[in-house]
């Protein structure tokens, strides 16, 4: 027989007390004489041993109820004999996530959880062992317990159900072994729980650490928020997971040198503003004062001069609401009529417009699609009298959807797609009541996908993806005011950003970033990136005017790299 709460059996112990009532439940008789006691004497032994008797088995039963209400609690059962042959597998998987730095009782809590599992498995012991970024595969325990002291942070980290899967392919594909899984972290993954009920061909075991405080401040995030020619404000964004902290000590470095220092009041979320020139490069560091975790004590930025984004406008109609948008300040705009054009000019840009044209020559399209294979973008504005064929000619090449037919029902344009990637971080919130603009004509399209704004109806008036985007109706003043509605501003500003993804103030490492350099490339050259003494190759795509970075794994450390050519640096990133 074996217990589930075993521990539960200490319980037994509490049988003591019935035998301490017994003992101490005396009584004391009184001698009273009488005149004639003999068969009273004969009655008083025979009370006596009755009496005794019902004492003895009253005490009895109270220790076989004590008892079985013990053993009730520690859950006994009969395990099969068979269960004690079958082959046992064992799969740990340690988390070393950043929040591992978090203080334990004796030290870190990685380091705690290292030193723990030495102390528990024998050397001898076959385990599989696999971390976030590393796996030690059906090891005796004592080969892989210098990789286990060495083990360092990672910034990547399993979600529970990965652990689940990562840990299945890890086991044999024994059916009849027993297979358990040992997960070792401080489950620090917000609005996730733990499903235990995932997979219950084995059994699982969650070893939750506990840091000695749960309080931490971090730098949540770097932004700017005012821009002038002379000066702009560097917003730090502090929160706190802990008590209110009424000094933490900020400072902010370019290169090493402190540039200025500060302090914030921290109660849940605070906020310190630098004052910076507008026209400084900075390859910059902010650094807090924080003993708990230490990994988001520091966040790198670079401030520079970003290129200007080249639009070239292809006009049939009035350009002055583009001329109003596409401003000196951050884009060099040029427009053309279709008979000025000079094709081989189209892929010195990053935008190209087709405003409004009522055909579109077959030169045009080839020349659009090859601009758009080289990496650049393409926005086409439909006209009142759009002809269909060579529209839906550079169309498909654009894989966009084709122009069905022309619809002269006036609409309102009612519905924003807040989730289509032209206007991440544009809204504060989601508007579902505005000023709705109208068209009074415009044109069915084959498809809806990727629509950015809907008609009422549901048919989509902008669309569009990767760079290339339609307007299925003129916006010109006879046909639209569309102009004149504040959705015009974002529509076109971000679409004419995207164009070009320069350079941001930081990137988040395991992200998916990509960034476009401003440099051609011969045939043979590539970019690096390197930090210090390190170098990686990171993903890359070359084109006539631009060179396009891509990370996603790689890098791994945070820090300030230089984009190299060579043995030349031709700019930095955080």
């Amino acid at each position: 027989m074996q217990f589930k709460y075993p521990e539960l059996l200490f319980g037994l112990f509490l049988l003591l007390i019935p035998i301490l009532i017994h003992l101490f439940q005396l009584r004391k008789f009184k001698r009273v004489e009488f005149t004639n006691v003999k068969f009273l004497k004969q009655v008083e032994q025979q009370t006596r041993k009755s009496s005794q008797l019902k004492k003895w088995l009253v005490l009895l039963t109270r220790m076989l109820l004590l008892a079985c209400l013990v053993v009730a609690f520690a859950q006994p059962y009969f395990a099969s004999k068979e269960l004690f042959n079958l082959k046992k597998e064992t799969v740990l998987y340690l988390d070393n996530s950043f929040s591992m730095q978090a203080k334990g009782k004796n030290g870190s809590l990685l380091n705690e959880a290292i030193q723990d599992i030495i102390n528990t498995i024998e050397d001898t012991e076959t385990i599989n062992v696999f971390t976030n970024d590393e796996e030690f595969k059906t090891a005796s325990f004592k080969a892989i317990k210098n990789d286990l002291i060495n083990l360092s942070y990672s910034s990547q980290q399993y979600d529970y159900e990965s652990v689940i899967l990562k840990g299945k392919q890890l086991f044999s594909n024994d059916p009849s072994s027993l297979k358990q899984l040992i997960v070792v972290s401080d489950f620090q993954r917000q609005n996730e729980n733990f499903n235990r009920s995932v997979d219950t061909s084995l059994a699982l075991t969650l070893v939750k650490l506990e840091p000695t405080s749960a309080s931490n401040i971090s730098i949540d995030s770097v932004f700017i928020s005012n821009r002038t020619n002379e000066i702009l404000n560097l917003n730090v964004v502090l929160s706190n997971s802990g008590r209110t902290i009424d000094e933490t000590p900020i400072s902010l470095f370019s290169d090493n040198a402190l540039v200025a220092k500060s302090t914030a009041v921290v109660e849940g979320e605070g906020q310190v503003i630098f004052t910076l020139p507008a026209n400084q490069k900075i390859n910059g560091k902010i650094s807090i004062e924080d003993n708990s975790l230490q990994y988001d004590n520091s966040l790198y930025f670079n401030l520079r001069t970003n290129p200007k984004i080249k639009v070239l406008a292809i006009n049939d109609a009035d350009d002055t609401y583009l001329k109003s948008i596409y401003t000196t300040d951050e884009f060099e705009y040029n427009a053309v009529s279709l008979n000025t054009l000079r094709y081989n000019t189209i892929s010195d840009y990053n935008l190209v417009i087709n405003n409004m044209l009522e055909s579109v020559p077959t030169s045009l399209t080839t020349a659009l699609e090859t601009f758009k294979t080289n990496g650049g973008s393409v926005l086409i504005i439909t006209s009142e009298n759009s002809e269909l064929t060579s529209y839906n000619q550079l169309l498909t090449s654009l894989k966009l959807p084709n122009l069905i037919a022309k619809n002269n029902t006036n609409k309102q344009i009612t519905t924003i797609n807040y989730d289509h990637p032209i206007f991440e971080n544009t809204f504060n919130k989601r508007v579902r009541n505005f000023q709705y603009p109208y068209a009074k004509s415009s044109y069915v399209l084959a498809s809806t996908t990727n629509a950015i704004l809907e008609f009422e109806d549901g048919t989509a008036f902008v669309t569009g993806a990767n760079g290339n985007y339609l307007i299925s109706g003129a916006i010109n003043s006879v046909n639209s005011n569309f102009v004149d509605s504040p959705l015009i501003v974002p529509l076109l500003y971000n679409i004419g950003k995207q164009s070009l993804k320069v350079s941001k103030l930081y990137y988040t490492i395991d992200n998916e970033n990509t960034i476009d350099i401003d440099v051609v490339l011969t045939q043979d050259e590539i970019l690096t990136l390197t930090l210090n003494s390190n170098s990686i190759i990171p993903k890359q795509k070359s084109t006539p005017t631009k060179v396009q970075l891509m990370t996603d794994e790689h890098p791994k450390l945070a820090g300030i790299y230089d984009v190299n050519r060579k043995d030349s640096t031709l700019l930095h990133l955080s």
